[in-house]
């Protein structure tokens, strides 16, 4: 599995190859201790709320695939807008389509890797579309 990022525009490639790994405490490792997730427009969440909804995300067992659009850093902070999408077939069989653009922070730790401070997947645009029990994977 790929280390930890050494540069901010790394980071959404580390979380993509983490989080289809199915490995949450490996996908955990890609946010700093007292990272804010945004999980739905309007509610962020930390600490085992942030990894209970990443969990039920890659619960879902379709892969997420990532396309980072711009970077900009300043110093040891770095803002990432990343195109994103979730798309395939759940464990269900069922089809699953979720995207968005993020609006993210990263920071680069005291070990010189970098990770989320603030990941807001629903940043810029959302879309879902999914059979109807999976419309909300967040539920």
């Amino acid at each position: 599995m790929r280390e930890l990022a050494d540069r901010p525009e790394d980071v959404p490639a580390v979380f993509a190859e983490r989080f289809n790994s199915g490995d949450a405490t490996a996908l955990a490792q890609v946010y700093e201790d007292g990272a804010v997730l945004v999980e739905r427009p309007g509610i962020p969440v930390t600490g085992p709320a942030l990894f209970a909804a990443n969990g039920r995300l890659q619960n879902l067992g379709a892969p997420i695939s990532v396309r980072p659009r711009h970077v900009y850093r300043n110093g040891d902070l770095a803002l990432l807008i990343v195109d994103w999408a979730i798309d395939g077939t759940d464990r269900d069989g069922k089809a699953v389509h979720i995207e968005g653009t993020a609006t993210d922070v990263a920071r680069r730790g005291p070990d010189g890797r970098w990770r989320y401070a603030i990941d807001n997947p629903f940043g810029l645009r959302s879309q879902q579309v999914a059979t109807e029990d999976a419309a909300d994977p967040t539920s």
